[in-house]
């Protein structure tokens, strides 16, 4: 593992969406284990495809007491689409957008998310979240929710993001990432939506010959494919913008998330052995996972170990949100943004985004440690106090 460097319209509703699935007349315990596959195994992210046979089924998610619901006396909202909104990034993106008065609709697949961060995002903003079960590889799927709403603009985070499987697994990331990035973008053409925040990565750079690294570093040779399936969409989306100049386009190629909410609520769940560093670190001081594996001594680095950057969850969900509101000034398509070294310079999103970090290092452990404190399981589990 890398060690860590410091960087610096009417709605179709369905039952008030008291349950996320279709069939069910009540929601169950507030808190249901799951079958969990041996933390000793590296998770495979796309095992749960053949659950999604499901009929696709829009619900708006309320608590059962709405009391506690703000009431909106504001002008109406804009409506936006987050795909893959129930994960990670996007489930603090989501409650980030809802704090700024946006309205979303959320779809996700739920093979790499949880539906608990819904509930929980839902009652940190003390607004409705809409969801919708679905895959953005279901082009039919995209067209029902583009049916449904009408939305001012898209945040695309779906997709399977683990750089090792994706050496294993190429095929399934190539048609995962790069069909469900054109079956959304062609659903939204015929829906004439062109607004559209992308979630990149900072693997478009592969080995980077300038560090810090900003947005006019060389991009590639991308040395995995799932770097190579973020590099292809920007590429795609380089040409509909060429092709079309009526889209807006960001794309927000960022490093390595970390950290949770500060009220603990939400955080990152990974099944299985976490991927990423400072989840693995977690699973070690839980006493789930015997020690932290070290990659490689023989970087051109100043220990001979990986160096990288790092970016507090938060902070990115605010940055999501600075790359919507630079949409609506409709500037027209731009681009913000295993090796030695990688770290940022985001000197361009400070300028063009008004957006700077917020938390620092210390500050993404410790709000990682409170969600891990209050979560011992994940949303698996009881919340504590």
């Amino acid at each position: 593992m890398p060690r860590i460097c410091k960087s610096g319209t009417s709605d179709l509703v369905v039952d008030q969406l008291k349950v996320l699935e279709a069939n069910s007349k009540q929601r169950g315990p507030r808190f249901k284990p799951s079958r969990r596959q041996s933390l000793h195994r590296r998770r495979h992210t796309i095992d749960a495809w053949n659950h999604l046979d499901e009929p696709l089924i829009p619900c708006r998610r309320l608590s059962s007491d709405c009391s506690n619901l703000k009431k909106s006396a504001q002008p109406p909202h804009k409506r936006i689409l987050v795909t893959g909104g129930a994960g990670y990034i996007g489930s603090h993106t989501c409650l980030e957008l809802l704090n700024n008065g946006y309205d979303i609709v959320v779809m996700d697949n739920m093979v790499n998310s949880n539906k608990e961060a819904l509930y929980r995002v839902e009652q940190l903003a003390g607004r409705p979240i809409v969801f919708m079960k679905g895959d953005v590889t279901h082009e039919s799927d995209l067209e029902d929710i583009f049916q449904h709403y009408q939305f001012w603009a898209v945040i695309h985070f779906a997709a399977i993001k683990a750089v090792g499987e994706s050496t294993r697994i190429p095929l399934e990331y190539y048609h995962n990432n790069l069909t469900g990035t054109l079956n959304l973008l062609r659903v939204m053409k015929r829906h004439n939506i062109k607004n559209l925040v992308f979630s990149s990565s900072a693997t478009v750079y592969g080995e980077p010959e300038m560090m810090p690294v900003n947005e006019t570093a060389r991009l590639g040779p991308v040395t995995n494919p799932y770097g190579k399936t973020k590099l292809f969409a920007e590429e795609i989306l380089r040409d509909l913008y060429a092709s079309d100049p009526e889209w807006n386009v960001v794309l927000l190629r960022y490093f390595n998330p970390v950290g949770a909410h500060v009220s603990g609520m939400i955080g990152e769940h990974p099944h299985g052995v976490p991927n990423n560093l400072l989840p693995y670190v977690v699973k070690v001081l839980q006493g789930h996972l015997p020690f932290v594996h070290v990659y490689g001594n023989d970087y051109d680095t100043v220990d001979g170990t990986g160096v990288r950057d790092y970016i507090h969850v938060c902070d990115l969900a605010t940055g999501h949100v600075a790359a919507l509101k630079k949409l609506e000034e409709k500037p027209g398509y731009r681009r913000p943004g295993d090796v030695g070294t990688c770290t940022a310079d985001a000197s361009l999103a400070n300028k063009e985004l008004g957006w700077t970090p917020s938390y620092s290092m210390d500050d993404m452990c410790q709000d990682m440690w409170r969600w891990t404190q209050r979560n011992p399981n994940g949303y698996d589990g009881e919340l504590l106090v």
